[in-house]
């Protein structure tokens, strides 16, 4: 079992900046390729960025990408999404997931543990 934990949403404004944090317990954390998404309201819950276990590898979506960046330290055992520039339609519950797989994943149905989510709100 893999629990997670995030933290570092809140209110931010137009072109500000957020740091979420997501601390995971339980088995091994390292072998674990880690995941951010988001989900808006009334919408479908998206892919955001993604990271190997090593931390060598990431992916990010188009709308993440060159603003957010994701880092982990595995000695740790956390992940962070550094997101810089943030705009109205950033806002969403953001999650974190660990998966099973030691390979970054776009897709949901890899990630098999899931923290409960943090507010980021965008005002403009």
């Amino acid at each position: 079992q893999v629990q997670l934990v995030e933290s570092g949403g809140g209110l931010v404004q137009t072109g500000g900046s957020l740091r979420l944090s997501c601390a995971a317990s339980g088995r091994a954390f390292s072998t674990n390729a880690m995941g951010w998404f988001r989900q808006a309201l009334g919408k479908d819950r998206d892919f955001v960025a993604a990271i190997t276990g090593s931390g060598r590898n990431t992916d990010y979506a188009d709308s993440s990408k060159g603003r957010f960046t994701i880092s982990r330290d595995n000695a740790k055992n956390t992940v962070y999404l550094q997101m810089n520039n943030l705009k109205p339609e950033d806002t969403a519950v953001y999650y974190c997931a660990a998966s099973q797989y030691y390979l970054a994943s776009r897709s949901a149905e890899n990630y098999n543990y899931w923290g409960q989510g943090t507010q980021v709100t965008v005002s403009s």
